[in-house]
């Protein structure tokens, strides 16, 4: 069904939701999975553009994806972590076509509407710009997975 299963993780007590979700989905269809993070941070939106090197920041969320790409890989799960840069809506479509995944898995935060108008919805953008089927599931707040 699905073959490759992009899900984009936020450095939060939400990925423990999304990352359990689709590593029994991965199993069930034989998919392999990409874990991106977008970094968002002056340095991450301004890189290419002044040529930065790579804040601390981003060198510690590729340590992150890293781990839970090969905490996946100890659990039968195929994965690649992909540190990405710039606007998490766009990023995490485009990624999607680049990596050719062929879903993409994220959680929502459950946001009522005027705190989703506020703080904006990256699930609602990659919802609208995406050309490969969204699973949302509802996040859940609790502590990060642990890699393995």
């Amino acid at each position: 069904m699905y073959k490759r299963i992009l899900v984009p993780v936020e450095n939060s007590e939400y990925d423990a939701t999304i990352l359990e979700h689709v590593t029994r989905l991965a199993r069930l269809c034989g998919s392999s999975v990409v874990i991106i993070h977008v970094a968002d941070g002056w340095v991450a939106r301004n890189i290419r553009q002044l040529d930065l090197r790579e804040s601390e920041e981003m060198k510690e969320d590729l340590a992150y994806i890293e781990r839970l790409a090969t905490s996946m890989e100890k659990q039968g799960v195929p994965a690649e972590a992909v540190l990405a840069s710039g606007d998490p809506g766009q990023e995490i479509s485009a990624a999607a076509e680049r990596e050719k995944c062929d879903l993409i898995a994220m959680t929502t935060h459950g946001h009522k509407l005027l705190n989703d108008l506020l703080r904006g919805s990256v699930a609602n953008a990659v919802r609208h710009s995406s050309t490969v089927p969204v699973l949302l599931v509802r996040g859940l707040p609790r502590e990060q997975p642990t890699p393995r």
